[in-house]
């Protein structure tokens, strides 16, 4: 067996959208320590800056001052925010922007024009925002007006995404009275998530209660007692208050660290990753148990978890709650002997490309027994792959970009249409793998 391939995991993208937007809506300094470098992130700062927030790089920290209150930051002219691709800067700065009175444009680029905003809009409506969608209805470009938020009951659905949930709750604090958050629909699709917002505005001294329905009344339940229930028995509830100034430092992304974790499960060395939370709320950490469930042999020592070269077998997975590593599992178990179904991931064909029909057309030309179902995936894995050059498109979409790079432990020469597009999220994506190549012995620069 190789050496071990040491590797340091990249910081949270979805915690560092958050750290950033509630230091910037608190009163005071904060520091926040870790936040990921990405393109995503240098969208969501612009916005808040835009809001009035200063957010400033010292010393390899971020250095935050809050705008401290609506009050305190009400603009008089229409205020334009470019989100460019970034989904989670567009469903998260749609509804914070309207708890400061004044009107926003929100608009982006590439697909973002084609990822719905409905179920988001309709909640903030219902606090009193007007709403006008400039091209397709339910959908970027819209331009919102808004004169605060009223707090009372919302109702919100979330079968599409739970960022919808997330982007009320950090603007609740601010409305002028307490807002009770009601789920409607049938599912709700990235549920872990909301762990991940409900903790961060904690953090920064906004407590949420989130509770669930028994019979006729409703008592206090955790995140994980609300996994399983339906969405109609389940509420949340945010009084008004101010968020405080702190310190954060952002933990290590699941989601970002799973194309290695893959990598050590499918390739000739052991790859060892440091810097990963073993208890986060993170969704993404279901990459352990999917791991787990397809035989490869896992071992943690302190904040550092190691994955071995192992013989994969099929497994069934929902993965509802886990939706960015779908791409990854597909092309792990590409690797696997049996058949791997993906269930429960419908909302991936709403992500920065279909992210259903994606892998499925891509790996089929590396000779993947692979098939495309409305809500996942089968990967009939036979151990008959023939590794030969391969011509993949990344539809621009930074998940499927890394993902395709794991055909590269299987002997196949990858060449991806748009590498930089894993910019989007780990621009150093290329460099870190660049060990993996080196501990398997593949040589430099098939992904370009």
């Amino acid at each position: 067996m190789n050496p071990v391939i040491d590797i340091t995991a990249p910081s949270s993208k979805s915690l560092s959208h958050r750290a950033l937007i509630c230091a910037s809506l608190a009163r005071g300094e904060s520091m926040l320590e870790g936040v990921l470098d990405s393109q995503d992130l240098t969208r969501t700062a612009q916005c808040l800056r835009q809001l009035g927030a200063t957010i400033e790089p010292r010393d390899g920290r971020l250095f935050v001052r809050g705008i401290g209150g609506s009050e305190d930051a009400a603009p008089h002219d229409v205020i334009s925010m470019n989100v460019g691709e970034s989904g989670t800067t567009c469903r998260l700065m749609a509804a914070v922007v309207t708890a400061i009175p004044g009107i926003y444009r929100i608009h982006g680029e590439g697909r973002m024009h084609d990822r719905p905003v409905r179920h988001l809009t309709d909640a903030l409506m219902q606090q009193g925002v007007r709403v006008t969608f400039e091209e397709k209805d339910g959908y970027p470009p819209l331009v919102m007006s808004s004169p605060g938020l009223a707090g009372g009951e919302v109702t919100i659905n979330l079968e599409q995404s739970s960022q919808y949930l997330s982007g009320l709750l950090l603007a609740a604090p601010l409305a002028s009275a307490t807002t009770t958050v009601r789920l409607i629909g049938r599912t709700v699709a990235s549920w872990p998530y909301v762990a991940l917002t409900l903790d961060s505005m904690a953090r920064f001294g906004v407590p949420v209660a989130l509770e669930r329905r028994l019979l006729d009344d409703w008592e206090s339940c955790s995140h994980a007692e609300a996994t399983n229930l339906p969405p109609t028995d389940i509420r949340l509830i945010v009084h008004p208050a101010p968020y405080r100034g702190g310190a954060m430092r952002v933990e290590g992304d699941w989601s970002n660290a799973s194309y290695f974790l893959a990598a050590g499960a499918v390739g000739k060395a052991p790859v060892r990753i440091g810097g990963l939370n073993r208890s986060s709320a993170q969704g993404d950490r279901f990459m352990l148990e999917i791991l787990d469930r397809m035989g490869a042999r896992v071992e943690w020592d302190g904040d550092a978890v190691t994955v071995f070269p192992s013989a994969l077998h099929g497994a069934a997975l929902d993965m509802n709650s886990c939706p960015d590593i779908v791409p990854t599992v597909a092309a792990m178990a590409a690797f696997a002997e049996g058949e791997t179904v993906i269930s429960g991931a419908a909302h991936l064909a709403l992500k920065e490309c279909d992210r259903i029909q994606g892998p499925v057309t891509e790996l089929s030309k590396a000779g993947v027994n692979i098939e495309a179902r409305p809500d996942g995936m089968v990967i009939r894995g036979d151990g008959g792959l023939l590794p030969h050059h391969v011509d993949l498109c990344t539809y621009g979409d930074h998940r499927m970009a890394m993902s395709f790079s794991i055909l590269e432990l299987g002997g196949f020469t990858v060449s991806l249409d748009n590498p930089g597009c894993v910019a989007k999220s780990f621009p150093g994506f290329w460099d870190v793998w660049g060990k993996v190549r080196q501990g398997n012995g593949i040589g430099a620069g098939h992904a370009a």
